[in-house]
């Protein structure tokens, strides 16, 4: 019934495609069950697809093989989410976003705050490769999405969504490590 999937000179991302369009929704669905946000859940199905690019041996398996470590990777990233979210915890945006519109007219002291928080926003992103600090550019300033991100720099849609969710991540570590 299941055709061995291989690949077929398109290398592992022809393969990564292939099983993408196989499982990603099942998958998908589990991660949103397990997951607080769809965001949340959008993120671990990229990080499992790009799991999917660094195995090597992936087109040697079985479809039965390749469907269960599809899985076990699944679960294994939402397992590791789960523990990030213990160990940082999150703050509600509809929260922030109150405290934000209580007092509409900033104080020079909080004016001052916000400047020193942009310019070590600005020193952290400095500090990335300039492939990242361009696909930021683009995402964030610019407003493109990874598909128009991708066709700009000449790499896939996963490659683009995955590089920005290590430079997201690249960032905040960054940011911490300024903050000590």
């Amino acid at each position: 019934m299941h055709q061995h999937v291989e690949e077929d000179g398109g290398g592992p991302q022809a393969l990564a495609e292939i099983l993408f369009h196989r499982h990603a929704a099942a998958i998908f669905a589990f991660l949103c069950q397990q997951s607080p946000s769809r965001e949340d859940a959008e993120d671990l199905l990229l990080e499992v697809f790009s799991a999917v690019l660094e195995q090597p041996k992936l087109s040697s398996l079985p479809p039965q093989q390749q469907s269960k470590l599809l899985w076990t990777i699944a679960r294994n990233k939402q397992i590791s989410a789960y523990r990030r979210r213990k160990s940082r915890p999150s703050v509600s945006m509809e929260l922030v976003l109150a405290d934000l519109f209580v007092d509409t007219e900033p104080t020079p002291e909080y004016e001052m705050i916000r400047l020193e928080e942009y310019a070590r926003l600005h020193s952290a992103i400095q500090m990335l490769p300039p492939l990242q600090q361009k696909v930021l550019q683009l995402r964030f300033i610019n407003g493109l999405r990874s598909p128009q991100i991708a066709l700009q720099i000449g790499k896939s849609e996963l490659a683009v969504r995955s590089m920005i969710s290590r430079t997201l991540n690249q960032l905040r570590n960054l940011y911490k490590e300024g903050e000590k």
